[in-house]
């Protein structure tokens, strides 16, 4: 499955999973706070109100669907993905307040015990439903959120299945009421309420952690980098980073091939690194891979040498009288530990001694620059006539 396959399975299961919890939260929450006003029972009143909470979150999960997964663009190049991490913070502020709305009122009214309402057994029918319907929207949201690695989608289910033992917590504070305890339904809606509150706080700080960029955790980096090193080519992994956009991972990483690989061939295997890792079962949408000689991740061993321009213009003056200049267009220049190695090619159309001895002398003249290495003369035979 392709990238835009992916979107659009994802938009898909979002607005599918919101649209099914939506109406049945719609007919729990009408039911819980109706039936929970006739039978007296706070709790209940609560958990329809957690199912208000569903619905509400329902509703954000399907504009999250609408533009989560719209593809890149000019002004998003990495994607929509963010705005289900932001939509599930928003999730999970609202489970918060709920909670401490919930927790307030129960409070109050344990504090003045003539507010405690005495619930009636139409209740418990009315918990036993609601158990059995969240359970049943739980695990419709939860097979989703898992095919799709969702975040938002495994935040919502988990929604449901808050209200899902938040009604057994009611069932529970109601039988103790029915049976001689009072205060037991109030306690009841409070332990909903803790519930609530501890399933907000989770979403929301994994989504936050998103949002600041937090990298994969270390166990799962060293896989990535085994992959990688199992490259052929590379050397070597460093510098490798990454952060998660949406149900998936960006990784940028520098890998070390050959000193003095040609540029295309080391193109290759970063393009092979790439796919490698977009192809391995690690979440990763993207990579972006940074090819080096050396490590650079310690310290820029080559920072502050001249570029080419330079270069050629001071082998120019000091190979004065050996080498022509326009010859000297034909150097490869290798930047490495701190000094630039020159690989010159010539037509091969001399002696082999005078080759030699060329080769020590400009090798000699070039050590008058001080940031100049090995030096090194190639040459190639003549084109025929």
């Amino acid at each position: 499955m392709n990238a835009q396959q992916r979107a659009q399975a994802r938009d898909k299961a979002m607005r599918n999973t919101s649209i099914v919890g939506a109406v049945v939260n719609l007919v729990l929450t009408v039911a819980k706070v109706v039936f929970g006003i006739i039978g007296q029972s706070h709790a209940l009143i609560a958990d329809g109100i957690h199912s208000l909470a569903d619905l509400s979150t329902d509703l954000m999960v399907w504009f999250a669907a609408k533009y989560s997964n719209q593809p890149a663009d000019k002004e998003h190049p990495y994607g929509h993905a963010r705005i289900e991490t932001a939509f599930t913070v928003g999730l999970g502020v609202v489970l918060i307040i709920t909670a401490i709305g919930i927790v307030v009122d129960s409070a109050q009214r344990l504090l003045n015990p003539e507010t405690l309402l005495q619930p009636t057994p139409i209740v418990l029918l009315i918990a036993a439903i609601s158990i059995f319907a969240n359970e049943g929207l739980y695990q419709y949201t939860m097979r989703a959120a898992r095919e799709l690695k969702s975040g938002l989608l495994t935040a919502n289910a988990w929604h449901h299945r808050s209200d899902a033992i938040s009604s057994i917590v009611v069932l529970i504070g109601v039988a103790g009421s029915l049976l001689g305890v009072p205060y037991l339904d109030a306690f009841a809606a409070l332990g909903v309420a803790f519930m609530i509150g501890k399933i907000g706080w989770d979403q929301a700080w994994i989504s936050i952690r998103e949002l600041v960029d937090t990298g994969m955790e270390p166990k799962a980096a060293a896989s990535i980098e085994r992959i990688i090193e199992g490259v052929e080519g590379v050397r070597g992994v460093h510098m490798l980073r990454s952060r998660r956009m949406g149900g998936s991972y960006l990784i940028d990483v520098h890998i070390e091939v050959d000193e003095r690989l040609s540029v295309s061939e080391g193109h290759k295997i970063a393009e092979y690194v790439r796919l490698k890792l977009i192809e391995s079962d690690k979440d990763i949408s993207n990579a972006l891979v940074h090819i080096d000689p050396e490590d650079d991740s310690l310290s820029l061993l080559c920072e502050g040498l001249p570029l080419r321009r330079e270069v050629l213009t001071d082998l120019r003056r000091v190979w004065q009288g050996e080498v022509d200049a326009a010859e000297c267009g034909q150097v490869t220049l290798h930047y490495l530990s701190g000094q630039v190695h020159v690989d010159l090619v010539r037509s091969l159309d001399v002696a082999a001694e005078d080759a030699s001895n060329l080769c020590v002398r400009l090798q000699q003249k070039a050590q008058t620059l001080d940031y100049v290495g090995q030096v090194r003369v190639f040459y190639q035979l003549p084109k025929p006539s």
